[in-house]
């Protein structure tokens, strides 16, 4: 009889690992990554497009001044230097950690937003001005819509590596690794996006 039950048992394991279906959620979140990746390809071949076929009147060019782009561009990798300390410690079950890591991330997400609109106040052009402006705003302002959404994503996460109550735990990552290569690519993104807008 037991040896009936232990058969049953086994086939029953068995069924449900058959019936259970494979995860595809990173394949989902590269998808969605490439996709958006290329609606920014878009905003960059547009923009280049019409500085080489449309140039500006002599008047009309701004020099970018770089200093908060530079800061910005330090403040984002610094960011994923620290989301990635975060992922470590989550792997080393120290949540507490983890946790301040998630913090200081989603910290230095903010400060940049901060910069980016000090840097809007002071640009010497405005939206509506020509071609120029309202594709730098459009670029600009659809990257820091991303770097928004990331540090919503971070909080979240932050909120949920919580000990002992908390959902995302060493065994339980996928969420704090799915926002940590979300953040990477927008951090990606700036970095063409600065050599695009500063330095060419």
């Amino acid at each position: 009889m037991t040896a009936v039950s232990s058969l049953n048992e086994k086939s029953d394991e068995l069924t449900s690992t058959k019936e259970a279906h494979a995860d595809h959620r990173l394949f989902g979140l590269i998808t969605f990554l490439i996709a958006d990746g290329m609606t920014f390809a878009g905003f960059f071949a547009a923009y280049l497009t019409f500085k080489a076929v449309n140039p500006l009147l002599p008047d009309a060019i701004y020099e970018l001044e770089l200093p908060l782009p530079t800061l910005n561009t330090i403040l984002l990798l610094l960011s994923s230097a620290t989301f990635h300390k975060a992922g470590k410690a989550l792997e080393e079950q120290h949540a507490k950690r983890c946790q301040n890591w998630l913090l200081v991330t989603a910290g230095l997400g903010v400060a940049f937003l901060i910069s980016q609109m000090v840097e809007y106040f002071t640009l010497p052009f405005g939206l509506t001005d020509n071609l120029y402006a309202s594709t730098f705003y459009a670029l600009t302002g659809f990257h820091g819509l991303h770097v928004t959404l990331g540090a919503i994503m971070i909080l979240i996460v932050w909120w949920q590596t919580r000990s002992p109550d908390g959902r995302i735990t060493n065994v339980n990552k996928f969420p704090l690794e799915a926002a940590e290569l979300y953040w990477h690519f927008v951090d990606g993104i700036w970095v063409i996006l600065f050599i695009i807008l500063y330095l060419l």
